[in-house]
């Protein structure tokens, strides 16, 4: 009967509350503070302040898991480019696109067997 004890969550934390706050610090330096070249964090730069500050190495996954269970999430642009022009967008859309995209389906006699070509 001990051996079918359970033996708790299978997702125990791999981060303390106080690794996290040191964790929550060192991102708030930052990313061009970890050497980063832009503004931007991603998991993967997540992942890595963990493994050199924490020393401690977790999967991409469980760095966004372990952010989101913190209250943190990703983000986007809050608005568009400057540059951005909507009249040529939606007239590339109208007009180029169509023709671009093009249809899924051959037009030719096919095959349901990608080895075997089709048979007249």
């Amino acid at each position: 009967m001990e051996a079918l004890r359970s033996a708790g969550p299978a997702n125990v934390p791999t981060i303390t509350g106080e690794q996290f706050a040191a964790l929550e610090e060192e991102l708030g330096k930052g990313p061009s503070a970890h050497g980063f070249e832009d503004e931007r964090w991603t998991l993967a730069r997540v992942q890595t302040v963990i493994r050199r500050r924490l020393r401690v190495s977790l999967s991409v996954a469980t760095v966004w898991r372990l952010l989101k269970r913190h209250g943190w999430s990703w983000q986007a642009p809050a608005r568009r480019a400057l540059e951005r022009d909507e009249h040529a967008v939606e007239l590339w859309k109208k007009e180029v696109w169509p023709r671009v995209k093009g249809s899924r389906r051959p037009t030719g006699v096919g095959s349901s067997s990608r080895t075997k070509p089709a048979s007249r």
